[in-house]
């Protein structure tokens, strides 16, 4: 099949354009820029999706991906995972201030005994490099034991330091304990399913796979010596790796729903799941109350820096926020508003929903590109032209 032009695909959407006064010619260019590296040949594919008034407007795919297709997210996952645990907070079954190690004793091993459960949403607990498998947490021997044996890196909460996957795993155990059934079935039952988001998955079943985009690395990594000639810092070495990513072709790791960073999912279901947290649900759904949603969207991290970029870190209960002029740095584009927020995924993926604008926009692709500099400034580029869809 011919893939279809910019200028089809934004016919084919006039009606969903005008209704949510986005300005067609705007769109048409955050379409072509999505595209380019598909077209280029540099990713097999990849998907956008703009929803305004919770209300799906747009959803365009690009290269091997259609609108049925499935992508691993990547750590845009966390908002889910965080969404979810949100519930327990409002209902009174987990707080900020209560230490793990009081609902999980299996953690309080090598200090971490004062490690509270508001840090590990932060980042700032202080094990961003503890060891986890995916498939550990199937047998809980092994699943506590990994626990058992972490080992703090810094005092917790005396600065932030992103965790890929650590603190979220921890995350994911304590709403099993405080809620009796498992992560994946919480998620399903308590969010995505009353939103009716049938195409965004934490667990994803056998059947699921067939329409699953396989994840792929693309492009080569820059070395330290190409970092110091641009000026900026050598990124540190982190548990993304090519294998890490490659992981997440084989079905029984799929299954498991990796809570920070294993969920699946299309842009366009991702992008409703942003419109649900700007409205507190979608339709006559309501999921999360004004008050709930105001409070888990709080900065948490204070003035701590993030060490990879020297600004401030800018961490609310599981999410980022964009912040003052420096929000390119934290995934953001140069147009979003100071109220934008999101949780973006490796190799460039982005997701967000801006306040200001009521707008909620996702990139996805199954294609991790090494190059780090070059998917920053491509999720600069596309988030800044989504950001401006409403004229």
């Amino acid at each position: 099949m011919e893939p279809q032009t910019t200028g089809a695909i934004i016919e084919q959407h006039d009606r969903q354009l005008r209704e949510a006064r986005l300005a067609p010619e705007r769109v048409a260019a955050l379409l072509d820029r999505a595209r380019k590296e598909v077209d280029d040949g540099l990713l097999p594919s990849a998907q956008v999706a703009l929803a305004k008034d919770g209300k799906l407007v747009i959803q365009a795919s690009f290269g091997e991906a259609d609108d049925n297709s499935l992508i691993c997210i990547f750590s845009a996952t966390k908002a889910i995972t965080a969404s979810a645990a949100w519930l327990l907070f409002a209902e009174g079954l987990l707080a900020e201030d209560e230490l793990v190690a009081d609902i999980v004793p299996e953690f309080a091993s090598n200090e971490k005994d004062q490690v509270m459960v508001g840090q590990l949403f932060s980042h700032t607990a202080g094990f961003p490099s503890a060891p986890f498998a995916p498939l550990d947490w199937i047998d809980k021997s092994r699943r506590y034991g990994r626990f058992t044996q972490w080992r703090l890196n810094w005092v917790p909460g005396s600065r932030f330091e992103y965790h890929p996957s650590s603190s979220m795993w921890v995350i994911a155990e304590l709403i099993e304990r405080r809620t009796g059934q498992t992560f994946t079935n919480f998620i399903q039952g308590r969010v995505l399913a009353p939103l009716g988001l049938s195409n965004l998955i934490v667990g994803l079943p056998a059947e699921a796979n067939a329409r699953t985009l396989p994840c792929v690395n693309v492009g080569t990594a820059m070395t330290p010596a190409e970092f110091r000639e641009m000026g900026l810092p050598v990124p540190p070495v982190t548990e993304v790796t090519d294998e890490t990513i490659l992981a997440f072709n084989r079905p029984e790791v799929r299954a498991v729903g990796v809570p920070g960073g294993g969920g699946f999912g299309g842009a366009g279901d991702l992008a409703l799941f942003y419109q649900g947290l700007l409205h507190g649900g979608l339709g006559d759904k309501r999921i999360w109350s004004d008050e709930v949603l105001a409070d888990a969207l709080r900065i948490r991290s204070g003035e701590l820096i993030d060490p990879s970029f020297k600004k401030p870190a800018n961490r609310t209960l599981g999410l980022v926020n964009s912040g003052d002029k420096s929000r390119n740095f934290r995934g953001f584009g140069k147009t979003n508003s100071a109220a934008a927020f999101g949780h973006n995924g490796a190799g460039g993926q982005l997701a967000w929903a801006d306040p200001a604008s009521g707008l909620s926009f996702v990139y996805l692709t199954p294609g991790h590109d090494r190059n780090v500099v070059r998917r920053g400034q491509r999720g600069v580029a596309i988030s800044s032209l989504a950001a401006v869809c409403t004229g």
